[in-house]
């Protein structure tokens, strides 16, 4: 023992950085095993740096390695969690379950149950991850991880559809200090009473939790149901009880706006909120919205009398949220149009929702429709151009076999990851896919790659015929179109590299960055009969865009782009929703917009899908002799 306290010292003594000598003779006396369990540290170190840096895929080579070649180690165990959490956030239940079925049962930690229970959720197994969670001894877990296991409960009830348990084991996570905040699980209650209780659940749960706030949640939504039903006198007394809450509750201001809608005897005016970034680094693109929502105003206002009341969110998330509830509870609007920038339209969602009031917003984050019920988007998505560009491509075209070359970006991958899955989806197939860098100018290699050849071989000197002429050996392409997701300055770069290098006759396909006046010019025949499409086409052939363009330039003396052809549209189905002398609260515009059919904009037929997000006609765009027209 005394020698193996010896060795132990002077090996610390090493790492101080005393003399070589001594390193030496440490180094020579130290006991073999010794040695492996620093070289086990050292290991399972460099794996857990890999795994708080986000790099999973390098962390789990580091600890399957570890645990085949430290079999022994008292870090195996440690390791076998770490893999299984790894799987977990790699979306791989099965296999984060194997892992921790390693772990010996002296090993398994309050972390490692609580891993396991959410595994199993994920698997769709509640029944196991019920029952492992109800027979564990917390007691002496940390307060965090009490919550956790609450928490868990929760969702493992809800899965069964015992929504009264789920309520109990939310309110036990209430109540418990954690890494969730009392509003994260409020919001999580309000959720579960919304959508899983009904009026005599609601009464129930506002007995049973009384003077607790899950009690004011359940009478909040007493209130509004009562409203919807047209029972004023009873939502009034519900709202009532809600706002009784003790200080601080979260969902005050809900409740205020409830009262109001319900006392409030000049009721909801005929206005629409709208936010748009009018100062700042986005103001130029506000501007432009809010010019063509003007005009639509001048030409809706002598039949419809309806405001627009602009506020300026400067792109700002936790102030478009503010005004959201000012323009809801103090102006009382009908209808919110808005925001334009992803993270002040992702403030503005949520806050839309929980004051139940109908917002259209402009912007392109993704999800903001799917979020709320009152949350509706009309934006020129991706989604909608690639289904606009397949659609075209093989039921008009009677395309099967595609190409995709796109740039290293995350909207480059994207466009290319929906193109990918719809051709799949819908049975065709895509041969050839490469990607370059957005500073790239020479393009051989991806093109050669594209064909199937080597792009390393040297270029081939055409043969001859006997009077000298080239003899023409064209092989046919691979695939009958080449979809590019890029802008018009690089495509400029691009088509014609793809011509040069025997990449022709070939249909290009693009999104709305390829409409640029100048494309044809600087890419002259090589983008001839390409075709894209976009959201609006100043060239229209169709009246009503020529109207609009018209009225635009005589007002601004510009043409419109697709911002003022934006902003022209949603005040227009605004406008003309509330031109219904039936739409006479939020939900009648909630529902109105829910039903909207194929509405004329200058942007395209517009209705709305199940989510809320657009679904329009886009404009087809070709380049025909040199310039840009459209083809449906």
């Amino acid at each position: 023992m005394r020698f193996r306290i010896v060795c132990f010292s002077l090996l610390m003594l090493l790492c101080a950085g005393l003399s070589t000598a001594l390193a030496q003779q440490t180094e020579t006396t130290v006991p073999a095993v010794e040695k492996t369990t620093s070289q086990a540290d050292v290991a399972m170190q460099r794996a857990l740096d890999h795994y708080n840096n986000g790099k999973l895929n390098e962390a789990a080579g580091l600890l399957r390695g570890f645990v085949i070649s430290q079999p022994d180690s008292d870090l195996i165990d440690q390791a076998y969690f770490y893999l299984a959490r790894i799987h977990h956030d790699l979306d791989d239940p099965v296999s984060a379950l194997d892992y921790l079925k390693q772990m010996a049962e002296k090993s398994q930690t309050p972390a490692s149950i609580l891993l396991q229970s959410e595994l199993l959720l994920q698997m769709g197994d509640a029944v196991s991850a019920v029952d492992l969670l109800l027979q564990l001894d917390t007691q002496s877990w940390p307060l965090h991880q009490r919550q956790e296991r609450y928490l868990l409960l929760a969702e493992g009830q809800l899965a069964l559809d015992e929504q009264f348990k789920t309520l109990y084991f939310y309110q036990q996570a209430l109540v418990v200090e954690g890494e969730k905040t009392p509003r994260d699980i409020l919001a999580r209650i309000y959720t579960l009473l919304s959508d899983r209780f009904n009026e005599a659940d609601l009464a129930e749960a506002a007995f049973m939790y009384r003077d607790k706030p899950v009690a004011y949640l359940a009478k909040l939504q007493l209130g509004w149901r009562a409203l919807a039903a047209g029972r004023k006198d009873l939502a009034q007394e519900w709202a009532t009880a809600a706002i009784a809450a003790p200080a601080g509750f979260a969902y005050h201001e809900e409740a205020l706006s409830l009262l109001s809608q319900v006392t409030d005897p000049t009721q909801l005016q005929r206005a629409i909120g709208v936010l748009l970034p009018l100062s700042g680094r986005y103001a130029a693109f506000g501007q432009r919205v809010k010019r063509g929502m003007q005009l639509a105003l001048e030409e809706f206002r002598p039949y419809i009398p309806v405001r627009f009341i602009f506020r300026d969110t400067a792109g700002d998330e936790t102030v478009a949220a503010q005004q959201v509830a000012e323009l809801a509870i103090s102006d009382r609007v009908m209808g919110i149009a808005g925001p334009l920038v992803g993270n002040a339209a992702q403030g503005a969602a949520r806050r839309a929702n929980q004051e139940r009031i109908p917002l259209l917003t402009m912007s392109q984050r993704e999800g903001l429709a799917a979020s709320s019920l009152y949350v509706f988007r009309n934006s020129l998505t991706p989604q909608l151009q690639v289904k606009a560009l397949i659609d075209y491509a093989m039921e008009e075209l009677g395309f099967s076999k595609f190409g995709i070359m796109n740039p290293q970006t995350r909207q480059g991958e994207h466009f290319a990851e929906l193109f990918r899955e719809e051709i799949i989806l819908r049975g065709g197939e895509i041969v050839a896919e490469q990607s370059y860098l957005t500073e790239q100018t020479d393009f051989r290699r991806q093109v050669r790659l594209l064909q199937g050849l080597n792009p390393n071989a040297a270029d081939e000197e055409p043969a001859k015929n006997p009077d000298g002429s080239y003899v023409e050996e064209k092989e046919p392409p691979p695939f009958e179109a080449l979809f590019v997701p890029d802008y018009a300055d690089h495509i400029s770069l691009i088509a014609p590299q793809l011509a040069f290098y025997g990449l022709e006759d070939v249909q290009l396909l693009g999104p709305s960055g390829w409409n640029d006046a100048d494309l044809p010019r600087l890419t002259h025949q090589f983008v001839e009969g390409a075709i894209f499409t976009d959201g609006f086409f100043s060239h229209s052939s169709y009246p009503f865009v020529q109207e609009f363009v018209k009225r635009y330039f005589s007002q601004f003396d510009e043409e419109p782009t697709i911002l003022e052809a934006q902003g022209y549209d949603i005040a227009g189905i605004l406008l003309t929703l509330l031109n219904d002398s039936h739409v006479r609260s939020r939900e009648d515009l909630r529902r109105a917009m829910a039903h909207l059919q194929d509405y004329p904009g200058v942007t395209g037929a517009t209705r709305f899908d199940p989510l809320g997000e657009a679904d329009k006609i886009l404009f087809l765009l070709q380049v025909q002799n040199g310039t840009i027209v459209q083809i449906n």
